[in-house]
């Protein structure tokens, strides 16, 4: 395997201090979902400018993991940029799939402190919390959730909330809220339509029920080990906070979700929010825009709101990705030309116009942005709350294990939320030790 620091060292001597080479394709790999069809179209622009054609390789979400880890793995040469998730980033830096791109960086006065801190952690560090980068943050997204804002301000449900709970009819702030909320809409029929709760993460074969019940069990204090210990499980995965958080979501599975609902994730959830089957929809931030822009929700007729609160903190799922060169492409000049291109201010600007969600602080702190879209400010607010699931080389034994265990609770009603986040820790405890972590 070749050296990954000599890949950077060799590169970082000729992009920027010479004329580009001769113009080359280049393939970049990512999901296929709709940020990526916005980055082709701003990719043009790269085109234009630098000579080299752009070519793109996008999978669908169900089978992007296993085909771009499967395409590293192997050392292939398929693609040269890769929009890798948050959590490949220790196993892809430990193996030597991506470049390290600190000298790069340096010379092209790169600074990863011009980016949202959370998305410099989450995408381009490995160790956390060290200024080792593998990534230019690409794509910030978070878990958070969309409500039918016209559907909440109909008098007669205003005053029928109201005097149950209370309060208004208004974006929950706490978890408990929004599943007062659910429960109000569950089974109600509006305009002649039996109408349902919240659309809510449940898939079990990738990550989807991961990636939604930690948005529940950040808030009732999970914590992946102790802050003091790193590894160290016993009681903190399973605490009676996080036994707490992980009976909340199953409560709010069995209350207030459509039937047949049990195997959801992303595109499930935008389908049963834009055909009006509910009130809520937890989602990653990217589908705002469409959102925004459907005939049937969009034009004002819905709201937004970050991950709301719980009884043990304020947290919502990180998601998003950092750009990479791979290790393994012939042509990694034209491919760091590409990064230091789509770093530049104006070029992540245009990001945010086109659908696609920057980090960089230059572009969220604009005095602008916050009014800039009706989701501006809810992304932000988003993204000061994140927290992320492990970014260890053995991350997709620790997801698979939590998957399985998360799902046979909540979904099949299999033992009890202690017995499950117990056997989640006897589970990472042995991959931690296989990995000579413990």
């Amino acid at each position: 395997m070749k050296s990954t620091l000599a890949l950077t060292a060799a590169a970082a001597l000729t992009v920027g201090t010479a004329p580009a080479a001769q113009a080359e394709d280049l393939t970049l790999c990512w999901a296929a979902w709709d940020p990526a069809n916005a980055l082709v179209e701003l990719s043009k622009d790269f085109e234009a400018q630098s000579g080299h054609d752009m070519g793109f390789e996008f999978v669908p979400w169900p089978n992007f993991a296993d085909r771009m880890l499967n395409e590293l793995n192997s050392g292939g040469q398929l693609c040269d940029l890769m929009i890798g998730d948050s959590q490949w980033i220790g196993g892809a830096a430990e193996s030597g799939h991506y470049v390290k791109l600190n000298d790069f960086f340096a010379q092209e006065g790169i600074d990863m402190a011009d980016f949202i801190p959370a998305t410099v952690t989450g995408y381009s560090e490995w160790p956390k919390g060290t200024p080792n980068y593998w990534a230019l943050p690409a794509f910030g997204d978070v878990v958070g959730w969309t409500y039918r804002k016209d559907w909440f301000e109909r008098p007669e449900l205003q005053a029928e909330f109201q005097e149950k709970h209370g309060r208004a009819l208004d974006a929950p702030n706490t978890l408990e809220e929004l599943k007062d909320i659910a429960e109000f809409f569950q089974g109600r029929e509006i305009d002649g339509t039996t109408v349902y709760g919240a659309a809510i993460y449940t898939e079990r074969g990738s990550e989807g029920i991961t990636m939604g019940v930690t948005n529940a069990l950040y808030n009732y204090g999970f914590e992946y080990d102790n802050p003091d210990n790193p590894y160290d499980l016993d009681g903190y995965i399973n605490s009676a906070g996080a036994v707490a958080g992980l009976e909340f979501y199953k409560a709010l599975y069995d209350c207030c979700t459509p039937p047949g609902s049990s195997n959801w994730y992303m595109g499930e959830n935008i389908d049963a929010y834009k055909s009006g089957q509910v009130a809520l929809q937890m989602n990653f931030a990217f589908i705002w825009p469409g959102v925004e822009a459907d005939p049937n929700v969009g034009g004002g007729k819905s709201g937004y709101f970050p991950n709301p609160a719980g009884p043990g903190g304020h947290f919502a799922q990180l998601g998003g990705q950092g750009i990479s060169v791979v290790a393994y492409s012939e042509k990694q000049d034209a491919a760091l030309e590409y990064i230091k291109w789509f770093a530049q201010p104006e070029v992540q600007q245009k990001w945010w116009e086109s659908g696609g969600y920057s980090a960089l602080n230059a572009v969220v702190e604009d005095p602008g942005f916050a009014s800039s879209q009706p989701y501006a400010q809810t992304f932000l607010d988003s993204m000061a709350i994140v927290k992320d699931f492990w970014a260890e080389p053995a991350y997709a034994d620790l997801l698979l294990s939590m998957q399985d265990h998360v799902h046979n609770y909540v979904i099949a009603g299999s033992g009890t939320a202690q017995e499950a986040l117990d056997a989640l820790v006897e589970d990472w405890t042995i991959i931690f030790e296989d990995e000579g972590k413990l």
